[in-house]
């Protein structure tokens, strides 16, 4: 490891490049042997002091893009997640679909009255005898994290919302719970607020083996932004529509006509969305 060049990290920091973390990312995503093989050798050859984290990405990415377009689009998950943005609405809708895939009744962006004074709550989703009010908290850089700050302001939002539906009996029998979801990672102080606090935190690999990322590769719950068929403002043209998942197009083909692809297109998009919704 230490004759390795040193990389420069989203935060900042700089380490050596581990191959090993590059091959193990490549078999994540669902690359062959032989292409994780190839792409480490590819990337060792091209990397260079200083380069950034980003760059090594993009570039492994245009390498197994040449390979298979399904597996580039498991591997630029994370990029994929941020491409959600920039405002963020998608990726409520996102975390909405998410939740709702689970059993729940959801809503997305509802001015929710409290005892003191309304709130707009990102995700208010009903199920199981609970009601889960849900902030979503998206960031456009992966260097940056969820401080405590968060949820000692969602807390407080809870409590408000908590106090005033306990007033009507159209909530009896439901027990009510936060939920913060971020796509990139919490401080430490904002994981121990939370736990203290009683608020179930959701970050891109917290808690561990149940993060957002794990539970988008276990239940094959791609982002539409994860798509290499299709360009940018194609893509902008589906969220603008509402439509964020991989799934929605597997389950409904007819959206495609959105977009006026020609048969070929049409025929790779179809079936890179296939492979992603396994």
């Amino acid at each position: 490891m230490t004759d390795q060049p040193l990389i420069l990290k989203a935060s900042g920091e700089k380490q050596p490049f581990s191959p090993e973390k590059l091959e193990e990312s490549l078999k994540r995503a669902g690359a062959s042997n032989e292409s994780v093989k190839k792409i480490r050798q590819e990337v060792s050859n091209w990397l260079y002091e200083g380069v950034s984290t980003r760059k090594i990405y993009r570039h492994a990415f245009n390498l197994l893009q040449k390979q298979k377009r399904s597996t580039a689009a498991r591997y630029k998950l994370k990029q994929a997640i941020m491409e959600l943005g920039p405002t963020g609405y998608p990726f409520e809708h996102f975390v909405g679909q998410l939740i709702r895939h689970f059993g729940f009744e959801v809503s997305i962006g509802q001015i929710v009255h409290g005892q003191c004074v309304r709130h707009e709550v990102d995700v208010v989703a009903t199920g199981n005898n609970k009601q889960i009010f849900v902030e979503c908290k998206f960031y456009n850089s992966q260097g940056k994290c969820a401080n405590v700050q968060v949820p000692l302001y969602i807390r407080a939002r809870i409590d408000d919302i908590i106090k005033k539906r306990q007033m009507f009996p159209e909530f009896n029998g439901l027990s009510f719970q936060g939920w913060i979801v971020t796509n990139t990672r919490f401080t430490s102080d904002a994981i121990d607020y939370g736990k203290c606090a009683g608020l179930h935190l959701i970050g891109w690999d917290y808690p561990q083996g149940h993060g957002l990322k794990d539970m988008i590769e276990k239940e094959n719950f791609f982002p539409i932004t994860a798509l290499t068929s299709i360009n940018k403002l194609q893509k902008q043209i589906f969220m603008e529509a509402g439509i964020v998942l991989c799934k929605q197009i597997n389950q409904d083909p007819g959206v495609l006509d959105r977009l006026e692809l020609n048969s070929l297109k049409r025929k790779q998009l179809i079936e890179e969305v296939n492979e992603l919704c396994g």
